[in-house]
């Protein structure tokens, strides 16, 4: 998400890039709440609605912003939306998997999932992008496939959720890397790939009677078209912070939607947090902290 990043070394500029990545990952991290109230419309019919809104949201943003252009070479360019309809595809089971987990009781393992995402990228870089850890980096990894192996061992619980959701972010991540469009054009033409067999599926739904939208409350309908803004909202204020902040800054600030949806579990949706799953969030915390530490370190010495 933070492709053209500039760094600017002003400090009201870095304030505001501060508060503008900050106020993304809280809106991520509190998202639980949203998805929440929704809980009685089924995980997939959210997600459709997700893609239809948000491509209606995120269109007029583009010509806002002078990226008519860059959507239509992007749409008209077979690689470029090749490459697309496979993050698409990622994108769409991450985001169907995290609403699913929220109103099925696993928001612990969601939690889970993110804070193992930057550690997944950094394998996944290993793997396909034939880079090479530091010994930091690989300590690192080891502790948290260590926290992994030791809550399915001795808690007899795989932690697929958890898994699933890092890895489709992060082969996401990595596809996009090499797709030519910026975050906002890449998104919408995603949502757009999606939106019309959206679109298809909630009119089978409506024709039959099963559909949500404007056949229960005002409230249930209003909060399905507003999914467009939990997802083009955060989106726009990552852009904005990341073209203020290092990228080391971003690193640290990633973790913050991660801790949110921690503490809703914990605090407000009254998860169990059993000893086991404490000790992998330890051994996954220690293996951030050794992975933060040693980005620190490296970017000093570089700079």
């Amino acid at each position: 998400m933070s492709e053209g990043t500039v760094i600017v070394d002003r400090p009201s500029q870095s304030l505001a890039g501060f508060a503008y990545a900050a106020s993304a990952f809280m809106i991520w991290g509190l998202s639980p709440i949203y998805w929440k109230a929704l809980a009685a419309v089924p995980a997939f019919e959210i997600l459709m609605h997700r893609m239809i809104w948000s491509f209606l949201l995120l269109t007029p943003l583009v010509l806002l912003q002078g990226r008519g252009r860059e959507f239509v070479q992007a749409i008209t360019t077979f690689k470029t939306l090749s490459i697309l309809l496979g993050t698409t595809l990622l994108v769409g089971c991450n985001w169907f998997l995290f609403i699913w987990a929220i109103n099925s009781g696993h928001i612990l393992q969601t939690s889970l999932g993110y804070y193992i995402n930057p550690l997944v990228n950094v394998m996944l870089g290993v793997v396909f992008l034939g880079e090479r850890l530091r010994k930091m980096q690989l300590a690192a990894v080891g502790l948290a496939f260590g926290g992994v192996f030791y809550l399915t061992v001795s808690y007899g619980q795989f932690p697929w959720v958890s898994l699933a959701l890092a890895f489709t972010f992060g082969f996401y991540g990595l596809i996009r890397k090499v797709a030519p469009v910026s975050p906002l054009v890449g998104l919408t033409l995603e949502t757009l790939l999606l939106s019309v067999p959206a679109l298809a599926y909630l009119l089978f739904l409506d024709r039959t009677g099963a559909g949500a939208f404007l056949r229960t409350d005002l409230t249930t309908s209003l909060l399905l078209m507003g999914a467009a803004l939990v997802t083009g909202l955060p989106l726009l204020l990552f852009t904005n912070g990341a073209k203020r902040l290092h990228l080391t800054t971003i690193g640290f600030l990633q973790y913050i939607a991660p801790s949110c949806t921690f503490l809703l579990a914990t605090l407000v949706y009254r998860e169990p947090l059993h000893a086991t799953q404490l000790l992998t969030f330890l051994l996954i915390w220690s293996a951030l902290a050794l992975y933060s530490w040693d980005s620190v370190a490296y970017y000093r010495k570089k700079h």
